[in-house]
């Protein structure tokens, strides 16, 4: 086997190891044996279980962002909000183990190899498609970035539901994730308030803002 190969051999064991197991519960041991090779080629290739960790979340962040980005890049704004939830979706449907590696716990230290930093930077390429609608709508764009982070956090509990159920299919899940975040763009006050001004002032902030009361 080649070198090149060899690598991509690794790279695809440990995905599996490492979605089953997390990274922490992953030993080096466990890829080598059943790769069946050597831990001392492992640490050839890739200097440690780190490495070949980063290089597999590197991967996977690159092939969802680049999926979700493609899906984004034409149409109007409802059909940009559907085709992210379908673009994430299909990710979590066809790469399963890569979505279990980035959905599984990180080395500690290790923020950008986080669910959390995959899903930071999809809000902020869907920010824009919720800025293009807020404005259209009436509303402020400033806003954006809350609905973005909103929709990509909603799609992904429903991605982590839908791995497990695999049903109904996910063009049908985007489609009802679609109309509900919509639905509700297309109502959305200028500026939203609390239903009850109580609730505010129960969280100890002011009407006119998150200050805290003294």
């Amino acid at each position: 086997m080649s070198a090149a190969d060899r690598r991509a051999q690794l790279v695809e064991i440990g995905k599996k190891v490492f979605a089953a197991r997390g990274f922490e519960a992953t030993s080096v041991e466990e890829i080598a044996e059943k790769a069946g090779v050597s831990k001392p080629i492992l640490y050839q290739h890739f200097g440690g279980k780190e490495g070949l960790y980063a290089v597999i979340v590197d991967r996977e962040m690159e092939r969802v962002i680049s999926m979700i980005s493609s899906t984004i890049s034409t149409g109007t704004p409802r059909e940009r909000v559907e085709r992210s939830a379908l673009g994430f979706l299909s990710y979590v449907r066809d790469h399963p183990d890569g979505f279990a590696v980035l959905a599984h716990d990180a080395p500690v230290g290790n923020r950008e190899g986080s669910m959390a930093s995959v899903l930071s930077e999809l809000a902020e390429k869907t920010s824009a498609v919720f800025a293009r609608a807020l404005k259209d709508a009436g509303a402020s764009p400033k806003s954006a970035p809350i609905y973005a982070h909103a929709l990509i956090g909603m799609v992904t509990f429903v991605g982590q539901w839908w791995r497990d159920v695999r049903k109904p299919p996910v063009e049908v899940v985007a489609s009802h994730i679609a109309a509900l975040s919509w639905k509700g763009l297309e109502s959305l006050p200028g500026k939203p308030q609390p239903i009850d001004p109580e609730i505010r002032k129960a969280f100890g902030a002011t009407a006119r803002g998150s200050k805290r009361n003294p």
